[in-house]
């Protein structure tokens, strides 16, 4: 065995041309397909994370009946007892109590639909980051009397500014409709563009008069010590209202989220099944140009069974240098452009109507470079195994006349 292995390792090298440049090709397919696949994993968790921290968090509560139609009457029931148990979950970072109402923000230069959300500003913002992405103003605290703050999309669309006035329209408890003015004190900037353009902040003590709620929610938004506590802590909330995750509240990032891995080893597999043929086609140009070679090897004696393993260890020894070298280069761009980024700024008006920042961390789970090489190795020993058959059927008498 000791002398076939190294028989295999003299043949690799003796075009060292073809053997390097499929090492190259074998190391290039890897690296590629490991950083798309990191960049891909990169804007899936960044648009996830950014759900979670400006409108989604990790669990909300509501009526049972309130998302299917909006209706101001379907506040959250026995909304004290179930504040007092969030208090005594150890899981529970934080909660923020909400009023959520459709209605309609007007100014001299238009008007457009809006989400209206009544909040407690210093809960809101140990839930949401809106307080962090001011561009302009303050986050409802400098103005006594009907302070707002909106998106910068939605400013632009109404050409307001802070300390412009902005007349919201919506209906209350007994379905009278409301118009009441209240002065922009901050705009805000997200990396959802939609989410900018479609929602506003307003005081819970301002709104929940005008409307006739005082005292009841619509919307109960829970954050966790960290995503994986999303389910222990919902299956812990005992309520006749309905407690939903992220994940079901946003069921395409669930999705997105739950197939990622199973689509980056798909997608590696493309990428080796591509690298399989030429594989085939060098090894078999090898078994070729060595023909004589391998028939004087077979009259002479030579086990068909070692000439095929002879074969087989020529591609595998391929395989071992170039998967290391592949996944080592693949680790080191991924753990870099994780660091410090990707600026995808040429496109950011794009990703920002998909919930996704212009600036791109590469990540990608650790177990799936183990798993890559593995795949690799497999599907090198499968390649090689065409070319090892072709040697093995070859007539020693015919072979070795062979030019």
């Amino acid at each position: 065995m000791k002398t076939l292995l190294q028989i295999a390792w003299r043949n690799v090298w003796r075009n060292k041309l073809r053997s390097g440049i499929v090492i190259v090709s074998i190391v290039l397919g890897i690296w590629s397909g490991l950083f798309i696949m990191a960049m891909t994993a990169g804007l899936n968790e960044q648009r996830l994370k950014s759900s979670i921290d400006t409108f989604l968090s990790h669990i909300q509560v509501h009526n049972a009946g309130f998302l299917e139609n909006f209706d101001k009457k379907d506040t959250i029931a026995d909304s004290k007892t179930l504040v007092r148990q969030l208090d005594t979950t150890a899981q529970v970072t934080a909660y923020s109590k909400r009023l959520v109402l459709q209605g309609m923000a007007s100014t001299a230069h238009g008007n457009y639909g809006v989400k209206i959300m009544g909040v407690f500003p210093e809960e809101e913002k140990t839930v949401t980051d809106i307080s962090k992405r001011l561009v302009q103003g303050t986050y409802l605290h400098q103005l006594k009397r009907n302070p707002i703050v909106i998106g910068e999309k939605l400013a632009s669309k109404l050409g307001a500014k802070v300390n412009s006035k902005v007349v919201l329209n919506f209906q209350d408890s007994s379905n009278n409709t409301i118009a009441t003015s209240f002065r922009i004190e901050g705009i805000f900037k997200t990396v959802n563009s939609s989410f900018d353009e479609g929602n506003v902040f307003v005081k819970y003590e301002d709104l929940a008069p005008l409307v006739g709620l005082h005292g009841n929610y619509h919307e109960i938004a829970i954050l966790c010590n960290n995503i994986n506590e999303t389910v222990p802590v919902k299956n812990q909330i005992t309520t006749t209202n309905l407690v939903e995750s992220w994940d079901e509240l946003a069921p395409e990032l669930g999705y997105a989220q739950k197939t990622m891995s199973n689509f980056i080893y798909i997608f590696m597999g493309i990428i080796l099944l591509a690298l399989t043929f030429g594989i085939v086609n060098t090894m078999l140009m090898a078994v070729l140009e060595r023909k004589r070679e391998i028939g004087m090897l077979l009259s002479v004696g030579m086990d068909r069974r070692k000439v095929f393993a002879m074969i087989i260890l020529e591609t595998l020894f391929l395989a071992l240098i170039a998967a290391p070298l592949g996944v080592i280069l693949s680790l080191w761009t991924i753990e870099h452009f994780g660091t410090h980024g990707i600026d995808l700024s040429a496109v950011g008006k794009g990703l920002e109507s998909f919930g996704m920042g212009s600036r791109v961390h590469t990540k990608l789970p650790s177990v799936l470079y183990l798993n890559i090489t593995l795949m690799t190795l497999a599907v090198t020993l499968i390649a090689a195994v065409v070319p090892a058959r072709r040697a093995v059927k070859l007539n020693p008498a015919e072979a070795v006349k062979a030019i």
